[in-house]
């Protein structure tokens, strides 16, 4: 003897006449009423506190000023080390170099060539983007041409920067 088999469709209608009383049994949610509390709270949490002013004089202690400037104790000993030896004195930091690396290049001139901006170097010719190798006190010093202007060039040494004149004449 065969059991009666129900069709896919009145097996699915079952199931859709029981989910309401199904889901409303095993809810996650908890009623509106007990929700209302918590919301309450929630929102007095999300108001914006009135902070004091801080003093004027405080001094951020993550990044106070001149923090990256060279120490001035540092430098003293340097400058009287120097004094004692006849030595000349390093440059102090990436600014420092960068400084006294521009001073010493000078470029003959601009050009532009197919709309971008060349320096010239003699024979030598960068462009943006271009990097400058330079040994100065023993050292390699690798800067970037960052800038081309009609009568200025920027270099960067590092994250320093320094833009310089372009003197051509000479």
């Amino acid at each position: 003897m065969k059991k009666p088999c129900r069709s896919l469709l009145t097996l699915f209608a079952l199931l859709l006449a029981a989910a309401p009383a199904v889901l409303a049994q095993r809810s996650d949610l908890t009623p509106p009423s007990r929700r209302a509390t918590t919301v309450d709270a929630a929102a007095k949490l999300l108001q914006p506190r009135q902070l004091a002013p801080l003093p004027e004089q405080l001094i951020p202690p993550f990044s106070p000023p001149a923090f990256e400037q060279p120490d001035p104790e540092e430098i003293k000993a340097q400058q009287a080390a120097a004094a004692v030896s006849n030595v000349p004195v390093r440059p102090v930091g990436d600014r420092g170099v960068l400084e006294a690396l521009a001073a010493r290049l000078e470029p003959s001139g601009t050009a532009i060539l197919g709309g971008e901006a060349i320096l010239l170097f003699g024979q030598k010719r960068l462009k943006v983007g271009d990097r400058l190798t330079i040994t100065f006190e023993g050292f390699d010093y690798n800067l970037d041409i960052t800038d081309i202007g009609r009568t200025t060039f920027t270099l960067r040494l590092n994250r320093e920067e320094i833009t310089r004149p372009i003197k051509s004449g000479k």
